[in-house]
């Protein structure tokens, strides 16, 4: 079983935490990561890119001259693909770039993202996360006591903390997740995750 140190918002150590290795310590599964990573980014693109064909391009209703005695090809409208504003051949469709992978998978991939941070050590466990007020200031001295404030920092909290995500949302290297918000992108881009002890357990407990 793997050890952690839990801290409180000054960066002391409270007590040690005792994460599961069947979750934080597996063996790493790239292609599962990999293939989490690009689902979630191809879900983000809108596949709205469209250029029209032949049959949608205006005009060219006339054949441009007669078919034979004038020297030049043969041409049937001034709208096929070869004509100035003619339509464009094989061009971008509307489509989905979505797919789906089974959930054995996705587990995986979570695993092997949360096993990256354990073992780079770049998770931080905290005791609790708790803002009196909505101050970015506030959220800086955390940053500044737990030694990263020029890191790109992501805080998993096990429920909707408002005073938290309030005081952050001005910090551009800053994002705030719950823990059943937890996604393999957001672990991956973050170089420190700061979890609270609660998140910890609930991600345990879903991931079991």
């Amino acid at each position: 079983m793997t050890k952690v140190s839990v801290k409180n918002l000054k960066g002391e150590k409270v007590k040690d935490l005792t994460l599961k290795d069947t979750i934080w310590n597996i063996e790493p599964n790239d292609d599962c990561l990999k293939k989490m990573i690009r689902l979630q980014l191809d879900a983000t693109r809108q596949g709205t890119r469209k250029t029209k064909n032949r049959s949608e391009v205006s005009g060219g209703g006339k054949k441009p001259w007669s078919q034979k005695d004038t020297g030049r090809a043969r041409q049937g409208s001034t709208r096929a693909t070869q004509w100035r504003g003619g339509g464009i051949p094989f061009g971008v469709v509307p489509r989905d770039y979505t797919f789906k992978i089974n959930k054995k998978e996705r587990a995986i991939a979570l695993k092997t993202a949360l096993t990256y941070k354990n073992k780079e050590k770049a998770l931080i466990v905290l005791d609790e996360i708790a803002l009196k007020g909505l101050k970015t200031k506030e959220a800086l001295e955390i940053l500044k006591g737990l030694k990263i404030e020029d890191q790109k920092t992501l805080f998993v909290t096990s429920d909707e903390n408002e005073n938290l995500y309030m005081a952050t949302r001005n910090l551009a290297n800053v994002a705030v997740i719950m823990a059943n918000e937890i996604n393999c992108y957001d672990l991956v881009n973050a170089d420190i995750v700061v979890i609270t002890e609660e998140a910890i357990k609930t991600i345990e407990e879903a991931l079991k």
